[in-house]
């Protein structure tokens, strides 16, 4: 990613200054940049302590570490034989989480495996951007790094890992799966979402840049990178569903606690879930179906933490859940005396998915303001296209609302105004982007020169206008 080191500093040191203050019992944060393919180069970029007592944060790096500046390569922290495991290799390799919950158990501590001694509590998060996003349609040349079995890592996924986060905690006061790591894994889509959004910044100006040097002749380099450019830029509306997603799941959480005896996804899913984990021995000899089974655990318990629309998520339970319990309920007698149980659930699930669009539910939670229970639902159930981006005012307004009590509530108004501010100049670059293409193909280099004139009379030069 190209990103100037001043500006992602700024950008991580931000990051840790939100984690550790969502987080009471958490001491210390860290933030390492990840890249580029295949070096795929460690480095600290910055440390914040928490000072005991008045909460000041203090920054700078430590003076010996083995990720200062220039940090350690792919080939030096993978795995390997012979070597101390790292958690900085897990979580960049599989891009999975590694929670250090009993330092005197951590199998990926470094001290530990080397003189025996423990280390402490802390989170270690991968932050992801999609490949797409990043690269474009050029995803096919891309150079994976190998792991040390020479196998390329990262081809079978969406997305790279473009930094770290490493939180330090209080002794005892995290677990695998808790609020805080939870917190944090949130927290580290929004720091990829502003990675990338700097990244964009970057690229665009490094493109100004080589405009302002070029002739009016070289427009067919121009075009072609602004095409690339605003395919960069077609993350922003996933960006901005995602963000509404959240207030999605915030909303249903809302019902769950406020509205007794309401049968919601989770009581379903978590039967389900159930149902099969305690019969799933008994498919003993049936390789095929066990591992049918174990599939539809796993989408199970990813429909269960996943923030779908109402109409998504019947599909998935139409597509995912559904086909693979008919099968195992016609191929095997193992669930036989549940058949009916089962079924009556995933008839009650694909309704229970509606249930935060239900005005009569909404209207039961008397202790929120008349408006917000109003519009919460109504916004939080929108799929956000470059047609209702005028919505998205409502949406920003409904975050100032004094009665919306929601976390991280000012850091979501904050990126959703960022996303909104780039999703606004999208059409105006696609309609000059359009314009150029045409006088490519029609035109000549005067006609471009009559294009730029009365913006340079406006007073835009020619790389302002882009």
């Amino acid at each position: 990613m190209i990103i100037g080191h001043d500006l992602l500093e700024k950008t991580c040191k931000n990051m840790i200054e939100t984690i550790l203050l969502c987080l009471d019992h958490a001491t210390k944060g860290t933030i390492y940049r990840i890249g580029p393919m295949p070096e795929l180069r460690s480095v600290r970029v910055t440390s914040g302590i928490r000072e005991h007592g008045n909460g000041t944060i203090h920054w700078g790096l430590p003076a010996v570490s083995d990720y200062n500046p220039p940090g350690k390569t792919w080939d030096q922290y993978r795995d390997r034989p012979g070597r101390a495991l790292e958690a900085m290799a897990w979580c960049v390799e599989r891009q999975k989480s590694w929670t250090a919950d009993n330092p005197y158990e951590d199998q990926r501590s470094v001290r530990k495996q080397l003189s025996g001694e423990p280390e402490d509590w802390h989170h270690m998060e991968p932050v992801l951007v999609k490949k797409s996003d990043l690269y474009g349609d050029g995803t096919a040349d891309l150079q994976y790094p190998l792991n040390w079995k020479g196998v390329p890592i990262w081809q079978d996924t969406d997305y790279v890992v473009v930094a770290v986060i490493k939180i330090h905690f209080l002794p005892h006061t995290i677990q695998r799966g808790d609020r805080s790591t939870k917190v944090i894994k949130k927290l580290s889509r929004i720091l990829g979402t502003e990675m990338f959004s700097l990244h964009i910044r970057e690229t665009l100006s490094q493109v100004q840049s080589e405009l302002t040097q070029e002739r009016f002749a070289s427009c067919n380099a121009l075009a072609h990178e602004l095409r690339n450019t605003l395919m960069k830029l077609s993350f922003i509306f996933s960006a901005i569903n995602a963000e509404v997603g959240f207030l999605r799941e915030q909303w249903e959480e809302e019902i769950r606690r406020s509205v007794a005896g309401l049968e919601d996804k989770s009581t379903l899913l978590r039967r389900l879930n159930e149902l099969i984990e305690n019969r799933l021995g008994r498919l003993n000899g049936h390789a095929e179906l066990g591992a049918l089974g174990r599939h539809l655990l796993l989408e199970q318990q990813e429909f269960l933490v996943t923030p779908l629309l109402p109409e998504q998520a019947e599909k998935w339970i139409h597509m995912k859940i559904q086909p693979k319990w008919q099968r195992l309920l016609s191929e095997s007698a193992v669930w036989e005396d549940q058949r009916r149980e089962i079924e009556d659930m995933l008839k009650r699930l694909k309704e229970a998915v509606w249930v935060g669009t239900d005005r009569s539910v909404a209207d039961r939670l008397k202790h929120l303001p008349e408006e917000v229970r109003t519009l919460w639902p109504q916004l939080a159930y929108v799929e956000f296209s470059a047609d209702k981006l005028p919505l998205l005012e409502q949406v920003l307004a409904l975050l100032n609302h004094p009665g919306m009590d929601v976390p991280h509530k000012k850091h979501t108004q904050k990126v959703l105004s960022c996303l909104k501010a780039l999703a606004e100049i999208i059409p105006d670059m696609e309609t000059r982007t359009n314009r150029i293409l045409d006088f490519m193909r029609n035109g000549t280099e005067k006609g471009l020169q009559d294009y730029w004139r009365p913006l340079m009379r406006a007073g835009e030069s020619p790389s302002s206008a882009e």
